[in-house]
């Protein structure tokens, strides 16, 4: 009898092939009390630790082609540079002898600090990064306890499918490249690293399953589904044949795909769509490039101020922005400002207190517009990186209009101080906001009025306005961009840039889901913003769409209220 496992899909495809297990538990870290004289070996011990973490890392590093784009082995060099980074090895020292504790103990206090700080960030994509603090810290005790953790399981996993509790990003490279088909994980979610790395390989992959060595053996031939978040075992020969067709047309479809990547994204009726990328760090570009990108239409500028005790400077900044620029080579970009929580991740002077519901607290602008000696070096460096290349400037989380007119203030300060220093910068530099909160949506009009361009951030303006965390497992089924609340507020926005002629972009996941392309055409919406993996469907959605067959459906679709009977009425867009 077929047994069937749900979990969340973070890579599309099918696999098909033998279960190999990673057996590896979490880790219990109990304290240890160290006599005053062996304090300093148990520091030592800790240094060879974090030695021999960084030699394995690099280890893996090297064994990955040189083929392999870099936007994949950044993943890995993102674990070498914590390494580094005093936060996790000068710190659990400064705590060994302090508590006079076991290294292993040390290094979890200063896990979970870390950890406080990353829960408090609103930015779903951002508070995700504790993973990769968690993957180091791991690495790091699995060699104090003296357990094997070099990674280097060999050749028997050639078209065998990968369970285990976790994968770093570095491990799951390493298994892509000795030729795993897929891999399933218990812990992990769809923001990870290592979600994104997989989705960037092409590698299908379920994470949040619940599976025991009852259910499912080593050896045993599974079904691996991403798309339906569905892994299948003890299954019969007609079903193996159903889904080995599936993965043919799936690969046939991946080659189609790739055909797409210099042609322009234009629907059958002569309308050219936007179709930009959104990306975090400058090598982020080469794979927006790739895929064969207008631009960038979302820069996240966090990653600068994270993981350190001083505000990066001016010039620090200005250096950041500038290589995607150059990178871009004559592309728009669209850089966000400062969009993080009150927390302590970047100056203690920033952060008076940690915020209750850092969702609803001082956030993004709000932290911004309190702080300016932290916002106005930001908006230096940006005008001046725009004396370089097409820089757009974006401003998150706007929600009423004297938020809006104190940053409009705060930015033509600026200008004219630059001015006098002889500084070049862009004085028609073109300054959008992101509509991500409902009473946004309602003042889109109002915006729309005073501002060159619109953002619609799904991600957030869906979790706003149902009232959940779509990241929290105990409500994500609520989380649902078809709800008919959340549709009139994207229309309210669309609609808007439209009366006043003021380009509307949409940079949320929805953008970049192909199942919701058709109806977002038939609203208005022409410029997207995805991310790199996805922008090949999109754009092959867009090539085969008419909009004006698209608009009667699209108005039967918003003047709908049932949910099931919207989702429905999508799935025959799609299908027409």
């Amino acid at each position: 009898m077929t047994i069937a496992i749900s979990g969340n899909g973070i890579s599309r495809g099918i696999a098909i092939g033998p279960v190999h297990r990673l057996e590896r538990g979490e880790i219990e870290v109990y304290e240890a009390s160290i006599h005053a004289d062996l304090i300093e070996d148990e520091v030592a011990r800790f240094r060879r630790a974090v030695r021999t973490a960084r030699q394995q890392l690099k280890a893996i590093r090297n064994s990955i082609p040189d083929s392999t784009p870099v936007d994949i082995t950044d993943f890995i060099d993102t674990h070498l540079l914590m390494l580094e980074d005093g936060m996790l090895t000068v710190a659990p020292v400064d705590l060994i002898r302090q508590h006079q504790c076991n290294a292993e103990w040390a290094l979890k206090i200063q896990r979970d600090t870390l950890a406080q700080v990353f829960d408090q960030m609103d930015d779903p994509y951002l508070r995700t990064r504790v993973d990769d603090v968690d993957h180091v810290v791991t690495r790091i005790l699995r060699i104090l306890i003296g357990e094997n953790a070099t990674d280097t399981p060999g050749d028997s996993l050639r078209g065998a499918i990968a369970f285990a509790h976790d994968l770093t990003p570095a491990e799951a490279a390493l298994l892509y490249h000795q030729g795993i088909a897929g891999f399933v994980t218990e812990s992990g979610g769809p923001l990870s690293h290592t979600a994104i790395l997989a989705r960037s390989l092409g590698l299908p992959a379920i994470v949040g399953t619940h599976v025991t060595p009852h259910q499912i053996r080593d050896g045993d031939t599974v079904i691996l589904d991403g798309m339906q978040g569905m892994l299948l075992a003890d299954v019969d020969e007609d079903t193996l044949k159903e889904y080995r067709e599936r993965q043919r047309t799936q690969q046939k479809r991946s080659a189609d795909l790739n055909r797409l990547r210099n042609k322009p994204a234009v629907t059958t009726d002569g309308t050219h769509i936007h179709l930009m990328a959104n990306v975090e760090l400058s090598d982020d570009v080469r794979a927006a490039r790739r895929a064969g990108a207008d631009g960038v239409g979302l820069y996240r500028t966090e990653f600068l101020f994270m993981n350190r005790d001083d505000v990066p400077g001016e010039e620090e900044q200005l250096e950041e922005y500038l290589k995607i620029v150059k990178a871009l080579k004559g592309l728009p970009i669209t850089i966000r400002t400062l969009d993080l929580g009150a927390d302590k991740s970047f100056s203690a002077h920033t952060s008076e207190h940690i915020a209750p519901n850092p969702a609803l607290g001082l956030r993004a602008i709000r932290l911004c517009l309190k702080h300016t000696e932290l916002f106005r070096p930001q908006l230096r460096a940006i005008l001046r990186a725009s004396a370089k290349g097409p820089v757009h400037l974006m401003i998150p989380m706007l929600s009423n209009a004297q938020e809006l007119n104190e940053v409009l203030h705060l930015i033509e300060s600026v200008k004219q101080e630059l001015q006098r220093e002889r500084l070049a910068f862009d004085w028609n530099i073109p300054i959008g906001g992101m509509i991500e909160v409902p009473a946004a949506a309602l003042s889109a009009s109002l915006f729309a009025r005073k501002l060159d361009f619109l953002s619609i951030g799904t991600n957030d303006l869906i979790q706003y306005t149902l009232a959940i965390d779509r990241i929290d497992d105990a409500v994500t089924y609520l989380y649902d961009p078809l709800h008919p609340a959340v549709l009139r507020l994207i229309r309210m926005v669309i609609d808007a840039g439209l009366h006043h002629e003021v380009p509307v972009a949409m940079c949320g996941e929805m953008a970049g889901d192909p199942r919701y392309t058709r109806l977002l055409l038939g609203m208005g919406l022409s410029d997207f913003s995805v991310h790199p993996t996805s922008l090949l469907e999109v754009k092959d959605v867009i090539n085969r769409s008419r909009i004006d067959d698209l608009k009667t459906g699209v108005a039967r679709i918003l003047d709908e209220e049932d949910p099931l009977r919207i989702h429905e009425m999508v799935k025959a867009l799609n299908e027409a």
